[in-house]
């Protein structure tokens, strides 16, 4: 039987990448720190029931309270004034661009597709335990994994970027 004693340690173990975790999906610390809250919170009140490893329950928990807020979330248009600049290639600024252009990228891939690439590259998890964290087959995480580095290949701004640092 699991106790507080034993859910303390594994927040106080795991809560920072967790964080990290609920950031890459969200891609806002304060809603990352809101989601992680929000994961413990019902990890706590199931916790006796999990079993040996916490885990995979507890990140489908961080997955799907991610994707309930996001289907919840107004994603409306910011209209601006201008295109953003281009930037020499070599500039350290330019690779920064470069990062949020991918970042911008992985925020407009399908929540699950988003969710297997932050579980599997940024986490370093295997297919398998993403399988388990997102309840679905290793096929499936896979083929999610597949499409989803493939809408990144053609993503207009990626290769526009792309494309511009090969000319130069």
């Amino acid at each position: 039987m699991r106790d507080r004693a034993e859910f303390t340690a594994y927040v106080e173990a795991r809560s920072p990448r967790m964080l990290r975790t609920a950031y890459l999906l969200c891609r806002d610390w304060a809603q990352a720190e809101d989601l992680v809250q929000t994961a413990l919170v019902r990890a706590w009140r199931a916790w006796r029931r999990i079993g040996d490893d916490p885990d995979p329950y507890v990140y489908r928990i961080l997955v799907n309270t991610h994707a309930s807020w996001w289907r919840r979330r107004w994603r409306g248009e910011v209209p601006t004034s201008a295109p953003p600049e281009a930037t020499a290639a070599g500039d350290a600024m330019g690779a920064a661009d470069n990062r949020a252009l991918l970042w911008e990228a992985l925020g407009r891939l399908p929540r699950g597709q988003r969710a297997v690439l932050v579980l599997r590259f940024f986490e370093d998890l295997s297919e398998p335990r993403v399988a388990e964290i997102l309840g679905c087959s290793v096929g499936t995480v896979k083929s999610q994994t597949s499409k989803a580095l493939a809408k990144m290949r053609v993503d207009p701004q990626i290769v526009a970027v792309t494309a511009e640092s090969r000319r130069v």
